[in-house]
């Protein structure tokens, strides 16, 4: 058994470097009030940027959708699983992005992993930002091709790099909203730079999609830029409300995505009831601008009532406000102290964010009211005195 003792030993140095993770159990539908233990807490832990998941008209939406279609798909979509709810949402995603074509997938790790190993292997070369999400980093390491990192947001590196390259194929890769700091990646300048040097741009817009643009379409829509370049990349459990993925970009792009990426190949499509709730929430990411108005209300009002000496909110036009503390145990104890005041902030260590700069990470929805987040900033003001 030293194998498990080995395992064990390393789980008791986990838990000494203050990295031990443990799950809680909701008892509740996800909102900005959840229950856990019995007791009721002020969240500002989801993702659920438009305060849709709940949403009463996705909620009977589902249920229609699962009288006519049932709760599974039975395949994957190039046997039988493809149905008339899915080809209807990945139309729908197209024209909503201002793409030419989309390919639905179960999560946005899957449809990273099938979009980077898909593009390239052994004689081509990714570039990718230092702060990218893990997925990205795991679909690189996974397509065999040579994995170049450049500083956050460094232009003037990833130029360097990609200059210097003789790769067969060149795949620049980012967050297109980075989910642990907030900010949002340079489009219009990384798009130049995959033309000056005849590269592709996967952006990675999780945390973006029905969030930024004045219809909630997303980063391509808040540059205002399009091209046959960028391979768009999106998360529909987030700002959407509900679950899965898709990928947009030209019908080539596409087409070859669905020949070659063995995630999306060889996985059991997504419920097909899911996909016809998706094009319901689409309709309301489209028609209720005030969710995306009311989300910068919220930040205004935190950035207003934080009045904070030792720690530090980080600069970000998004519903992501982080408030960097610095160590693991710190972080901790300021996140237990909220949550004994009622408050859900999570804490979040290193390997997710850099070494020492262990943070709260607040994410607002529009399901809060001005008064939540009011409460939030006067109760951090406080635990910060102590």
């Amino acid at each position: 058994m030293d194998f498990l003792s080995s395992l064990s030993t390393e789980l008791r140095h986990i838990e000494a470097d203050g990295l031990l993770r443990r799950r809680r159990v909701l008892e509740c539908a996800t909102s900005v009030r959840v229950v856990e233990d019995g007791r009721e807490y002020l969240s500002f832990c989801s993702n659920d940027y438009l305060g849709l998941a709940g949403h009463p008209a996705l909620v009977e939406a589902l249920q229609h959708a699962a009288a006519q279609y049932g709760v599974g798909a039975g395949a994957s979509h190039l046997v039988s699983g493809h149905g008339a709810a899915h080809h209807e949402l990945e139309t729908a995603l197209a024209a909503f992005t201002g793409q030419p074509a989309a390919l639905l997938f179960s999560t946005g790790y899957m449809a990273n992993l099938a979009i980077v190993t898909a593009l390239v292997g052994r004689d081509d070369e990714i570039f990718a930002d230092k702060l990218n999400h893990a997925s990205l980093n795991d679909a690189a390491l996974l397509s065999r091709a040579r994995f170049t990192r450049y500083p956050h947001l460094d232009l003037a590196a990833l130029e360097q790099r990609l200059a210097a390259s003789q790769a067969r194929r060149k795949l620049v890769v980012t967050d297109a909203v980075f989910s642990m700091d907030g900010d949002i990646a340079p489009v219009p300048e990384l798009l130049m730079l995959c033309e000056r040097y005849d590269a592709l741009l996967l952006l990675d817009d999780a945390h973006g999609f029905g969030v930024l643009g004045s219809g909630g379409r997303g980063v391509l829509e808040y540059f205002g830029v399009t091209s046959e370049r960028i391979v768009y990349m999106a998360t529909l459990g987030k700002a959407a409300g509900v679950f899965g993925a898709f990928v947009a970009g030209s019908a080539t792009l596409v087409d070859y995505l669905l020949q070659r990426a063995r995630p999306y190949i060889y996985t059991t499509a997504m419920p097909p009831s899911l996909a016809a709730v998706l094009s319901a929430s689409l309709r309301l990411i489209d028609g209720e601008a005030w969710r995306r108005e009311r989300l910068q209300a919220l930040a205004t009002t935190l950035k207003q009532g934080l009045n904070l000496r030792r720690w530090r909110l980080m600069p970000s036009t998004t519903p992501i406000q982080p408030v960097i503390i610095g160590g693991n145990d710190a972080v901790l104890a300021v996140s237990e102290a909220l949550r004994q005041r009622g408050i859900w902030v999570p804490a979040i260590r290193p390997p997710t964010v850099p070494k020492g700069e262990a943070r709260l990470r607040i994410s607002l929805s529009a399901a809060h009211g001005l008064e939540d987040v009011a409460l939030l900033a006067a109760t951090l003001n406080e635990l910060e005195k102590i």
